[in-house]
């Protein structure tokens, strides 16, 4: 038996032509029988660090009873010269979480995953109280079960008032040791007694992780790293998949 959550989460290859540039994560999301693929806006473009993929390259397993069966799937970033991810923005500025439609029609006919809706959103933030032991799905430097090319998990709780936007800003932290190629990773909370639409997913999503929170003024030679990161609260997805949502689906 294959724990669903790990099949919900996918490994990203940001690629520009045939080169591959970096590793990230990537998890699916489910709205009106339409299907996203979220993952970091910095993943799929990104000013400071020059760093601007023409496509994605993910990893869907199609066999239930292979799970080692896996292919890949490649999902360009732009159409006629103009980026095609869902974004948006709010009070405080640009958010860091972008939304890929994924064509129902070309993917593989087998494909076997699970996907998060918006039943598995948390109703009311108090529901989420400081220090909240959460998981951390994804592919931290790549790594994963190379042979079974399924993500690993890393424990983490919540670092911040979960009710009350971080310094203003669209996400909570949390307390972990993560690093890159997690961009992207759900931040989830096991769900105790699943309601309906959540039975063969029974997480909650609470974010979508983002980077690693630093201070300017830190001294790299006498401080170490924080180990706090930045969490994007997961009813952003409302927003980005809203005018898709009400758009009539493509034949």
């Amino acid at each position: 038996m294959i724990e669903s959550l790990l099949l919900a989460v996918t490994r990203v290859t940001t690629m520009l032509g045939e080169r591959a540039l970096t590793n990230a994560t990537g998890f699916f999301f489910e709205r009106d029988k339409r299907l996203y693929l979220i993952t970091n806006r910095h993943v799929v473009h990104d000013k400071p660090s020059e760093h601007f993929p023409d496509r994605l390259e993910i990893e869907l397993h199609v066999d239930p009873e292979n799970v080692a069966d896996t292919v890949g799937f490649s999902i360009p970033l732009y159409r006629e010269g103009k980026s095609i991810w869902l974004e948006g923005l709010d009070s405080a500025g640009a958010i860091d979480v972008v939304a890929l439609e994924l064509e129902r029609a070309v993917l593989p006919k087998t494909l076997w995953f699970h996907a998060f809706t918006p039943a598995h959103l948390v109703e009311r933030l108090e529901q989420v109280e400081l220090g909240t032991s959460v998981l951390i799905v994804g592919f931290p430097l790549g790594v994963h079960d190379e042979l079974h090319r399924l993500p690993v998990a890393r424990q983490a709780v919540i670092a911040s008032a979960f009710g009350i936007r971080f310094q203003g800003k669209g996400y909570f932290l949390t307390d972990a040791r993560l690093h890159r190629g997690t961009s992207g990773a759900p931040v989830v909370t096991r769900e105790s007694a699943p309601r309906a639409g959540r039975a063969e997913l029974a997480w909650r999503l609470l974010g979508i992780h983002a980077t690693r929170l630093d201070i300017a003024n830190r001294d790299i030679e006498k401080d170490e790293a924080l180990d706090l990161n930045c969490a994007w609260y997961a009813d952003i997805l409302l927003t980005l998949t809203q005018k898709a949502a009400s758009a009539p689906l493509k034949a």
